[in-house]
């Protein structure tokens, strides 16, 4: 019976952690600049590939060729919003289009370079075992490591300069300009950030997959639709995301296998853009508006 909960618990964290880290990068951008980057899976891509080129060729740690891919992916952000995305801030509907092609592109230019596939790395730090199933020590590192960039965004975008002309550029850009806030390079430090983001998932998850030009599209679906059921906040939205869809995928991986696991997160998209239109984002913000309007009401009511 504690195997059975274990496995249970287990599945839950992994999927719960992929879809953390392969959607914070998208939803930081969407949320902060409203532009839906459908080229999110060719930036995770490149910090897979930066990762690899890092470990097998030049015989760096993967803890180093993580962070060098992360710190080039950011870079290639950089180069994306200003040579493409800063002509497209008030344009989301063509934004959608102008990125899919930029995932294209990239996608085929990575094949000519590199060929259809790459050697990749190792799984590190070995397994454990809980009722005879082998568990990796290396997915619950992972879960750790979400967990940390969640809080790690939470303080950023709440206590840091940064974060404050972040929110105020995403609540109204022409006051926040007024204010003497650059707005425009505050969108390139928020894509920049959520490319650096994109590109530390695909790091991450190299010793788990198969390396290939394909590889960023095992993480679009997922964090598309973990960024739609989460709705408009980059961190509630995440997190609260993350959670549900982790229950429904890691249940059904564990009882069907992978391919439900996606068929059902994609259901429960559906669902949730019937239902709940601003996703779990909207729903938290209501609540809150009305647990202040109470408060309000009851500190009115007792004067």
């Amino acid at each position: 019976m504690f195997g059975v909960i274990f496995s249970y618990v287990y599945q839950f964290l992994d999927s719960f952690s992929f879809l953390v880290l392969a959607a914070l990068g998208m939803a930081i951008i969407y949320g902060m600049m409203g532009i839906t980057n459908m080229a999110q899976g060719e930036l995770i891509m490149i910090g897979a590939y930066v990762t690899d080129i890092l470990c097998t060729r030049c015989g760096m740690p993967l803890i180093i060729g993580i962070l060098g891919g992360t710190v080039v992916t950011g870079l290639v952000g950089l180069v994306m919003d200003r040579l493409v995305m800063k002509r497209l801030y008030d344009r989301p509907l063509d934004s959608i289009v102008v990125t899919w092609g930029l995932s294209i592109a990239i996608s085929q230019l990575i094949f000519i370079i590199f060929g259809p596939t790459m050697p990749g790395c190792a799984i590190p730090l070995g397994s454990f075992k809980v009722a005879g199933y082998s568990y990796s020590y290396y997915k619950l590192l992972l879960v750790a490591i979400a967990i940390a960039l969640i809080i790690a965004t939470f303080l950023v975008f709440k206590f840091t300069r940064f974060g404050l002309h972040s929110r105020a550029t995403m609540q109204n850009r022409e006051i926040a300009n007024s204010l003497g806030v650059n707005a425009n390079r505050m969108n390139t430090g928020t894509f920049m950030i959520g490319s650096a983001l994109a590109g530390l998932c695909g790091g991450l998850y190299l010793p788990t997959m198969a390396l290939t030009p394909s590889y960023g599209e095992s993480f679009l679906v997922q964090s598309f639709v973990t960024v739609l059921v989460g709705g408009a906040d980059p961190l509630v939205g995440t997190v609260l995301a993350g959670g549900g869809l982790g229950v429904v995928e890691g249940f059904l991986n564990m009882r069907l296998n992978t391919f439900y696991g996606k068929i059902g997160i994609l259901l429960m998209a559906i669902v949730f853009i019937r239902i709940l239109p601003n996703g779990f984002s909207g729903l938290y913000n209501s609540i809150m508006v009305k647990r202040k309007m109470r408060k309000s009401k009851k500190g009115g009511n007792e004067s």
